[in-house]
């Protein structure tokens, strides 16, 4: 709408301000690319701020947004990214300044690939598959290992070479596979299977070189990571370089920067393991030589003792001691048995003193009578004419009563 101004009659700023304001106001939400330049995000604050910028002009405009906005894409944009937002511009009129209300936020080529990456990583670790519990322990020395991995790749040349130099005698079990391109899952899935069918293979390794993300993506592809989660055997993953992270390194046993990585990982060194080996058997030798030299000196220092230097003194001393307590037990012995006979000869003397035969041998009989042996206290006992039997110390004889 054209306006009636001149020299004479300029309209205010702040009435300027407000109609750029309404002008834009109808306008409606758009979707501007650029590049972040600057990103403001303030602890507590619902908004964020950030400027957007075209290289190609070297313009820029600022943008808000609330956080909850910026947060569904924060794991994958930063500053220096570029980005596509649907925003709808805004005129501060106290300042004049024009900027973008975003309602949406999306990462542009690359930073949208990752950004569906994050969102699987995040759903797949809900599940649990990339739970530290899960992951299952490698073999010391594996008999066989299975390798999936390009055909004539570098990164198949890696594992083997320096796993056979570094163990000669283990032996692998490769499935060449595509490890980009439409049907690199697939077989790879296929090939994963099919080794961890095999029970004589101890651990599986996948194994691919450094590439873009669009080469590395099978790699992070949901059918394939389910599939290592759901192995019996043992998995390493050996993609890339050290900064790849594709999804499989998550869910494998054990993450190897490189293929190369994967072969020192998986295989022990036999030249280091013959330094342990002897080294632990050098030590074995000084703990039992140790041992050896402490015990003879305990040995030596137990027949220095006077005991065992001189041990007839100790027999001489012992049968000095019992020659004593013996003479001693004999005395004794004879002291109680010659109290004993002494005891006894005049327990034997009063006994005979009080025996009815020392009465016998002062001249007194006895009377008994013949039938029973009843011995005649009383003259009313006996009758006349009665046999008695005359007990005297020399014998007896028999006696008629007279009365």
């Amino acid at each position: 709408m054209g306006l009636n101004t001149s020299a004479d009659a300029p309209l205010p700023v702040g009435e300027v301000s407000r109609l750029i304001g309404g002008w834009i106001d109808r306008l409606g939400a758009i979707w501007v690319e650029g590049q972040i330049t600057q990103l403001s995000r303030r602890p507590g604050a619902g908004v964020v701020f950030l400027t957007l910028r075209d290289p190609s002009h070297d313009i820029s405009v600022s943008v808000t947004c609330y956080r909850q906005v910026f947060d569904a894409v924060a794991d994958v944009i930063s500053e220096g990214a570029r980005v596509v937002v649907h925003a709808k511009p805004e005129w501060y009129a106290p300042r004049g300044q024009l900027s973008l209300r975003a309602a949406e936020i999306k990462p542009v080529g690359v930073g949208e690939l990752l950004a569906r990456l994050e969102q699987l990583k995040k759903s797949l670790a809900a599940e649990g598959l990339f739970a530290p519990d899960r992951k299952k322990p490698l073999p010391f020395l594996p008999q066989l290992i299975g390798l999936v991995c390009g055909r004539a790749s570098a990164a198949e040349r890696d594992v083997l070479e320096n796993a056979r130099h570094r163990w000669p005698a283990v032996r692998f079990e490769v499935r060449n596979v595509p490890v980009q391109g439409v049907h690199a899952v697939p077989q790879v899935v296929q090939a994963v299977k099919e080794l961890d069918a095999l029970d004589e293979v101890d651990v599986i390794v996948v194994a691919r070189g450094g590439g873009s993300v669009e080469d590395l993506l099978p790699f992070s592809d949901e059918q394939l990571v389910r599939t290592v989660a759901s192995c019996r055997t043992p998995v390493v993953s050996a993609i890339g370089h050290e900064p790849d992270t594709p999804l499989l390194d998550y869910v494998a046993d054990l993450r190897a920067s490189t293929p190369t990585d994967a072969a020192k990982r998986v295989v022990p060194d036999v030249g280091e393991e013959y330094e342990r080996v002897a080294f632990l058997r050098d030590r074995a030798r000084r703990g039992v030589e140790a041992f050896l030299d402490r015990e003879e000196r305990g040995l030596a220092h137990a027949l220095a003792r006077p005991c065992m230097e001189h041990p007839h003194r100790m027999v001489e001393d012992r049968e000095e001691q019992i020659t004593a307590y013996v003479d001693r037990a004999r005395r004794t012995l004879g002291h109680l048995l010659d109290r004993a006979e002494s005891e006894l000869t005049h327990t034997h003397a009063r006994v005979v003193a009080l025996s009815p035969a020392a009465t016998l041998q002062r001249g007194y009989a006895v009377l008994q009578k013949k039938q029973g042996g009843a011995v005649v206290r009383a003259a009313d006992e006996v009758a006349s004419g009665e046999e008695l039997r005359a007990r005297v110390a020399d014998g007896e004889f028999t006696v008629r009563v007279d009365i």
